[in-house]
């Protein structure tokens, strides 16, 4: 899925959404898991501007094969 290993933060907001999808998760659901609204679910998908990295990081981690290795945000498999 992931063409390239080190991601902006537009492209880790998508990476979320889609693993998520991927997952078959609505927001909701994923917004219990996570212990946040679904609101704050579609904010970290949907607009790279709000500083809510973390939160796409553990969508990614929780969703998908990939570990997130920060400051530069770089996929590992787990």
């Amino acid at each position: 899925m992931l063409k390239k290993p080190f991601l902006s933060e537009s492209e880790l907001a998508a990476s979320a959404k889609a693993f998520r999808l991927k997952s078959g998760k609505k927001k909701a659901a994923v917004g219990r898991e996570m212990e946040v609204r679904r609101s704050t679910i579609q904010l970290a998908e949907e607009n790279p501007e709000q500083s809510l990295t973390r939160l796409r990081i553990r969508i990614i981690e929780k969703y998908s094969p990939y570990k997130v290795v920060g400051p530069v945000y770089f996929l590992e498999r787990k």
